[in-house]
């Protein structure tokens, strides 16, 4: 059985990893996944899997699957006010759709 869903995505530096969890625990969701990344926005090119001696200037991808809109937008609301006026970063929201959604609902059921 599949249950919608939004995803948030939050595209930053990862110096700010800890504290963006820290952030998305916070608010109430259940999970989130972080990956590596790499690209060319309005402050230049990141790149990603390149061994350099400091990584502090690379760039995560969180994504974070949460049961309504109102609840990604509290992340990301809280995200931008408090880390994009001085580092890279973007966040944006799509509709999902989440298989197998029995992990998702938790233990009181959807």
């Amino acid at each position: 059985m599949a249950k919608p869903a939004k995803k948030l995505v939050i595209i930053t530096e990862k110096l700010l990893l800890k504290k963006i969890a820290q952030i998305i625990d916070e608010a109430g969701a259940t999970g989130y996944t972080v990956l590596a990344t790499g690209g060319k926005g309005s402050r230049n090119v990141r790149s990603s899997g390149q061994p350099i001696v400091s990584d502090t200037n690379s760039n995560i991808k969180f994504e974070v699957l949460t049961e309504n809109r109102d609840m990604a937008l509290k992340i990301s609301d809280r995200v931008a006010l408090e880390f994009f006026d001085d580092y890279s970063g973007i966040a944006y929201i799509c509709d999902a759709e989440v298989l197998y959604a029995h992990k998702f609902c938790g233990p009181d059921g959807c």
